[in-house]
């Protein structure tokens, strides 16, 4: 994203597009080293975050973005590698929602992105603790 302002409906997409790329990382992540329990909690938050998202979607009469998340996403090389992307994932997430947060949005929207952003740092927290375990 650069520093031109994005309006509302793009607001909405940048958003479930990011939460679908990150659902669609810690699934890989799961089919690939089994069962983390970091990675399959927030992987289930994940999907509580698009939840969060869709409302705003038909409120705002913003069409639905495809899912095409998972043409973006790499098999990472270890277990290691898959929890310092999941720390840089959650970093980047928390950076969109802090921009979005910056810029006149209506108050329903401004408390799921905040909603939204805080999770970010639960799950960015969660993930350290796993990079300094491996």
């Amino acid at each position: 994203m650069n520093a031109v302002s994005l309006s509302l409906p793009e607001m909405l997409t940048y958003a479930l597009q990011d939460e679908y790329l990150a659902q669609a990382r810690y699934n890989n992540v799961i089919e690939n080293f089994g069962h983390l329990r970091t990675f399959v909690q927030i992987q289930e938050a994940e999907m509580r975050h698009i939840q969060a998202l869709l409302p705003l979607f038909n409120r705002y009469q913003v069409p639905l973005p495809q899912n095409v998340s998972q043409s973006f996403v790499t098999t990472p090389e270890n277990v290691k590698a898959a929890y310092a992307a999941g720390v840089q994932g959650e970093i980047d997430n928390i950076s969109m929602y802090e921009r979005f947060l910056s810029q006149s949005i209506p108050n329903d929207v401004r408390m799921v992105f905040s909603q939204l952003r805080n999770a970010s740092l639960n799950h960015l927290a969660a993930f350290e603790r796993g990079l300094s375990r491996h």
